[in-house]
């Protein structure tokens, strides 16, 4: 598909119907759906250069943990230009895809397929930092203030845009644990977030020893593919994990009906502390490690034991690290405890890859000027109702939509790409009016809760039911 022509000029001081701040996943799943839809005037604003989908973790052979149908747009419309399959098919690929039989594709794939359809769609504006966000009472509209970056990201100019609503899709942020917080921002010896990974790649794999620090699916690739290019019964590898053993994901299909609106309505329901309380132990439906990849470690493993002997690899789960500190030039020493022994130990090693994972980046800063008007749950964080807004004082009259801060009032699908086309088309339903994308009441066998959906008989199976049985004996 070419590029669709430049939209009309817009007029600087006429409010635009939406404005998008961030564009990752989902603010572009967003922009994808919105761009048939002729009467929604609409902007996208991305600091950055272009499209970038976790770039440090696009290791060859790493796959995506939803199947291709999970793409931006086809399950709220399979009908859509921007689909995964379309894509291919502006590549001449859909027929290798045809025999590939692939149902969850690469991770670079899905980097791909998403900067195509970044490159392609009108209304998004890279290198426009979003810097403050205001209601204005008297215009009944959003003010919306951001930089215009130049090539090496500084300051080029300065603007602002008028809005009657606004979805923010600002993403995540890497999370580095508090004790190694000091040696990932002193120079030196190699400490990173996994987010980085391939950009220091080179330096890490040269290392004397490597620790991988966390037992999710990105401890668990980085794990690999350190493994596999170290050399045989040399690999100096140890792998620690808080969690209590390497565990797989969730994976079976009643486990997967926790990423179905069904169940994200059903979760949105529930009472704060209970909701609280399942985020916390559902940890596995999300932070657990893909099987094909755990199946993948094990092999490779063996492997290295054909010849006799072990390889020099460590995997311990249920170890938190305590504190760390340089010991040397090119060394660090880290202070561990194992969790369920009671016991501590420290080691000494040369690298640290540190896949902690991501936390939401903070909305404080681009939402200051929104403050006094923001309803907010016991714990000071935004209540957010179920079409995905923020909950504002009445005197507001526009709308502030989310996508993917909402973890503590939707439960787990918030980050899960497979929920991306749903939420979107339920917030441009929100915002329209007039329900350009109907969507399914019921998306699962499953009924969460006593007033979950019922099963209708049909009324030929009722009248069989209540017909007495004829002895044929008789």
């Amino acid at each position: 598909m070419s590029p669709m022509p430049n939209p009309p000029r817009h007029e600087p001081e006429a409010p635009r119907d939406l404005v998008g701040i961030g564009i990752g996943p989902f603010n572009l799943s967003l922009a994808a759906l919105a761009d048939p839809l002729a009467e929604l005037d609409s902007v996208f604003y991305e600091q950055r250069p272009g499209f970038d989908w976790h770039p440090g973790l696009l290791i060859a052979g790493a796959t995506i943990q939803v199947p291709f149908l999970a793409d931006l747009v086809t399950l709220a419309d399979p009908t859509s230009p921007w689909s995964f399959l379309n894509y291919l098919k502006s590549r001449d690929r859909l027929f290798p895809f045809y025999f590939a039989e692939r149902f969850h594709i690469q991770r670079a794939e899905y980097d791909a397929y998403c900067r195509w359809v970044a490159e392609s769609l009108p209304g998004l504006h890279f290198r426009h930092q979003v810097d403050a966000v205001r209601w204005n009472p008297e215009r009944d509209v959003f003010e919306v203030d951001f930089t215009q970056l130049d090539a090496e990201g500084e300051a080029e100019a300065l603007g602002r845009t008028y809005t009657r609503n606004i979805v923010l899709g600002v993403g995540t942020a890497p999370y580095v644990p508090d004790p190694l917080r000091p040696l990932v921002e002193a120079p030196g010896v190699p400490v990173l977030h996994a987010a980085d990974y391939l950009e220091h790649r080179d330096t890490v794999l040269a290392a004397d020893h490597v620790t991988v620090v966390g037992s999710g699916q990105s401890g668990a690739e980085v794990f690999l593919d350190l493994l596999r290019h170290r050399p045989l019964g040399h690999e100096r590898l140890h792998w620690l994990g808080r969690s209590e053993a390497f565990a797989p994901m969730e994976y079976s299909k009643l486990g997967l009906e926790h990423f179905t609106p069904d169940y994200t309505r059903y979760f949105h329901a529930l009472d704060e502390p209970v909701r609280d309380r399942l985020v916390a132990s559902q940890w596995q439906l999300h932070k657990g490690i893909d099987a094909d990849t755990i199946a993948a470690i094990h092999d490779e493993l063996y492997r290295r034991t054909l010849h006799g002997g072990w390889p020099d690899a460590v995997l311990t789960p249920g170890v938190q690290v305590r504190t760390a500190g340089r010991i040397a030039t090119t060394q660090l020493e880290l202070h561990v405890e194992h969790v369920q022994q009671g016991s501590r130990s420290r080691l000494t090693t040369g690298a640290v890859v540190l896949a902690t994972g991501y936390r939401e980046r903070p909305l404080g800063r681009i939402l200051a000027g929104l403050d006094p008007y923001l309803r907010r749950d016991s714990r000071e964080r935004p209540r957010i109702d179920e079409n995905f807004r923020l909950v504002l004082d009445p005197s507001v009259t526009g709308s502030v939509y989310v996508q993917n801060a909402e973890l503590h009032t939707h439960g787990v699908g918030a980050p899960d790409l497979g929920l991306a086309a749903w939420r979107s088309a339920t917030i441009l339903n929100s915002l329209t009016e007039k329900e350009p994308y109907p969507l399914p009441a019921r998306t699962a066998f499953t009924s969460f809760g006593l007033d979950g959906p019922r099963h209708r008989i049909p009324a030929a199976r009722q009248a069989m039911r209540l017909t007495p049985l004829v002895d044929d004996r008789q």
